[in-house]
């Protein structure tokens, strides 16, 4: 059988992939045919169909066909020949792909994702992203399209001026907003401008992210982690950092998710006021709060030493690539000065589409959607886990996208647990993993696993429940 038999069946799925990452029929095609030589289904000297033949096979404009043939023919995936039609091209012998860097290699593959952090991407608004694209694209004057004001486009930052004081209590304005490309890049430009004005050395809740442990790292600041309790971070040992930065997570500390009591907050201010340091608030999830209301914005006690930091990563999705920090007035300039050195600016489309969502309240109904959502599936865990893995204690529920389960300390401990669910495909935290350079669990403490509930699809929120009581079975 040739190879063109063996592919053209598959064709017309291969363009339905296409056109459902929102390709053109003629772009869809090339790429369908592109991807068939490269993986070796069209062997070099394979004959292809005339255009009208593939034309109407596929339901396509002759047209269509014919000029993809002529893009790929251009590109030298095709060849045409005299008398022959067209052909598969014949290519070099390919390098061998270098292995990537140890930072970069790619994860193992997972069959149920329960890392925490991440939302249902399949639950992502498309249908109101792309019709607030549409008015806002529409209405955007020729000049958002151009460079602009490093701080980011204003018609976000007016929107989230007003979002963030009646959602989370943030006292802000516009002027002291300035777009990111998420949390992460905020941090490092917050790390960058007190570099500066010489901080040496940053304060960290002892559990945290590492990632965010090394962008700290990387501007020549030191790590100094603060203990941890019930009552969250013991802001009363910053003297004793010599910080001139504090980072929390005061509404829901991550990962154990206590929140932040309100002497602690007190003392982390009194702090920042006394020795002229500031506080960086993490607002990864201010949103997802379930059984009380919401802890207001730590900001809002004292907006000249407290800079808010906030994410579309969890309310929409990461892969927008939107953040935002609400500065105090003697680090906007500095701040912007360092993200026009970094990237000039984030996305304007992006922006502006954020905005348009915001102001017709379409950003409201999907975080209501989201939050009943995520409720349900956080009482799902809690049941499943206290029928079939009692011995495991649930703790972190009050508010976001994750729980901690404390293992119980005659079983398997977070090692031997985290290499088998490797090697079942199930992917989640451990408690260690968070702990931050130099720190020291108390002994107390017992290990855990840090479980995400907000990325498997509704159609497998159920068999990733069942991988999880399986991998804690006894």
């Amino acid at each position: 059988m040739s190879s063109w038999a063996t592919f053209g069946g598959d064709l017309h799925l291969d363009l339905d992939a296409g056109r459902g990452r929102g390709l053109g029929r003629r772009a869809a095609l090339e790429d369908a045919l592109r991807t068939a030589v490269r993986d070796g289904r069209l062997a070099a000297g394979t004959r292809l169909p005339s255009s009208r033949a593939l034309a109407v096979d596929l339901g396509l404009a002759r047209n269509t066909v014919a000029e993809a043939y002529t893009q790929l023919t251009a590109e030298g995936w095709l060849a045409s020949r005299q008398g022959s039609g067209t052909v598969v091209a014949a290519r070099g012998p390919q390098p061998a792909p270098a292995a990537p860097p140890p930072g970069l290699a790619p994860r193992p593959a997972v069959r149920h994702n329960l890392r925490p952090g991440t939302p249902d991407l399949g639950r992502f608004p498309r249908t109101a992203w792309l019709a607030a694209a549409r008015r806002a694209l529409a209405a955007a004057p020729d000049e958002a399209l151009g460079y602009g004001d490093p701080r980011g486009r204003i018609e976000l930052r007016r929107a989230l001026a007003g979002y963030l004081a009646r959602v989370r209590g943030v006292r802000t304005d516009p002027e002291r907003l300035l777009v990111c490309t998420g949390y992460t890049q905020g941090l490092g430009l917050l790390c960058a401008a007190l570099r500066e004005r010489g901080a040496t050395a940053v304060a960290v809740e002892e559990y945290g992210l590492p990632p965010h442990h090394a962008v700290i790292a990387s501007h020549g600041l030191a790590v100094r982690p603060l203990p941890l309790d019930e009552d969250g971070a013991d802001t009363r040992a910053l003297d004793r950092t010599g910080a001139g930065l504090a980072v929390l997570t005061p509404a829901h500390q991550f990962p154990t998710g206590v929140p932040l009591r309100a002497a602690r907050r007190a003392a982390a201010v009194d702090w920042a006021r006394r020795t002229g340091g500031y506080l960086l608030e993490d607002d990864y999830d201010g949103e997802f709060r379930y059984d009380r209301h919401a802890i207001g914005a730590m900001q809002a006690l004292d907006p000249e030493r407290v800079v808010y930091a906030g994410t579309a990563a969890k309310s929409l999705a990461p892969g927008l690539r939107l953040g935002w920090l609400a500065l105090p007035a003697d680090l906007v300039e500095p701040v912007a000065r360092h993200k026009r050195r970094a990237d000039g600016q984030s996305g304007a489309l992006e922006q502006l589409t954020l905005a348009e969502l915001i102001d017709s309240g379409g950003h409201d109904r999907h975080v209501r959607r989201s939050r009943h959502l995520l409720r349900r599936r956080r009482d799902r865990l809690v049941a499943v886990l206290a029928e079939r893995a009692p011995a495991v204690r649930v703790t972190g529920l009050n508010a976001g996208l994750h729980a901690v389960l404390e293992l119980p300390a005659d079983g398997p401990g977070e090692a031997e647990l985290l290499d088998r669910a490797r090697r079942s495909g199930l992917a989640l935290n451990t408690l260690g993993w968070s702990l931050a350079p130099g720190a020291t669990p108390a002994p107390a403490r017992p290990p855990g696993l840090v479980i995400g509930y907000g990325a498997p699809p509704d159609h497998a929120f159920e068999a990733a429940l069942d991988a999880l009581c399986a991998l804690l079975a006894p």
